[in-house]
C-alpha cells in the first residue's frame, strides 16, 4: 500500500468515525466536505444523487444517516479530491500527527467553534482581524514557540496544522511575536487566527504588520498559565462533541 493509500484509509476511517459518534451528524457531514472544498452539488453527482438528499442530510431534515450511506459519502469526498489530484490527501500525507514537547495539545474539532469562541474562552485582545471574528474554525494546536524556533525544520512546520489548516495556532512563551509571524507568513498554509500568549510589555510591531499583509488574524491571550490556556481549550474542544 502506497502512503497515499495508507493516508487515504486512515482519513477515510476517521471521517466516517466522526460523523457515526457525533451527535449532529449532519453537522459533521457538512464540516467535512467543506474542508475538502467539495460542494453539495459536486458530492450528490458523486453518489448518484439529487443535491436536497445531501442538503436535507446535512441540515438534519432526514433522519441519522446509516453506516451504508455515510461509507459512500465519504467515499465520495475522497473520489472528488484524488480526481482534483489528491490535494486535502497529499497535504495530510506530509504532516505528523503525533504531538511531541513542541506541540503542547493538537485537536479537531468534531463541529466547528468561531474564532470568537476560541478568543473568548482564553480572553483575548484581538489585535487584527477582529471583522472575522464569526469564521469557523476547526481545531487548534498550541506551540511551544521557543522549541519550535529551535528543533522544527521546514518540512516539519506541517506538522503544526492537524489535518486542517483552517485552525487556530496558539504560540506559548512568546516575548514581543515576532517569530512566530515570520514563520507563517513564510508557510504555504496560514491558519484561520493566530494567538499569542506570554507577552508581558509591548508586541512587536512588525508582528502586526504581518498578520495585517497575510490577512490573518492575530490576538494576544490574558490567561495567566499555559496550563489554564490548555484548559480552556479543552472545553471549548469538548463543546464541538455535544
Amino acid at each position: 500500500m502506497s502512503l497515499s493509500d495508507s493516508v487515504r484509509d486512515m482519513l477515510a476511517k476517521r471521517i466516517a468515525g466522526e460523523i457515526v459518534l457525533s451527535s449532529s451528524p449532519g453537522s459533521t457531514m457538512r464540516k467535512w466536505r467543506t474542508l475538502l472544498q467539495v460542494s453539495q452539488i459536486d458530492v450528490a453527482n458523486e453518489l448518484e444523487l439529487s443535491p436536497s438528499v445531501v442538503s436535507d442530510y446535512e441540515t438534519g431534515r432526514r433522519r441519522s444517516p446509516g453506516s451504508g450511506f455515510i461509507k459512500r459519502f465519504v467515499g465520495a469526498l475522497l473520489e472528488i479530491d484524488e480526481k482534483r489530484g489528491g490535494r486535502y490527501i497529499q497535504q495530510l500525507a506530509r504532516i505528523t500527527l503525533d504531538p511531541g514537547d513542541v506541540f503542547l495539545d493538537i485537536r479537531e474539532f468534531v463541529a466547528p467553534a468561531t474564532i470568537r469562541e476560541v478568543c473568548e474562552a482564553l480572553e483575548c485582545d484581538v489585535l487584527v482581524g477582529e471583522e472575522a471574528l464569526e469564521q469557523d474554525v476547526f481545531g487548534y494546536t498550541v506551540i511551544d514557540s521557543v522549541k519550535a524556533i529551535q528543533t522544527l525544520s521546514g518540512l516539519d512546520f506541517y506538522r503544526i496544522f492537524g489535518t486542517t489548516s483552517e485552525r487556530a495556532l496558539i504560540f506559548v512563551g512568546v516575548s514581543r511575536g515576532r517569530s512566530p509571524m515570520i514563520a507563517v507568513k513564510i508557510s504555504p498554509f496560514k491558519p484561520r487566527i493566530i494567538i499569542l500568549h506570554g507577552i508581558t510589555g509591548e508586541i512587536d510591531p512588525l508582528a502586526i504588520k504581518l498578520a495585517q499583509s497575510e490577512g490573518t488574524p492575530l490576538a494576544i491571550s490574558r490567561l495567566s498559565s499555559q496550563d489554564e490556556l490548555v484548559e480552556e481549550l479543552l472545553k471549548v474542544y469538548r463543546l464541538t462533541q455535544e
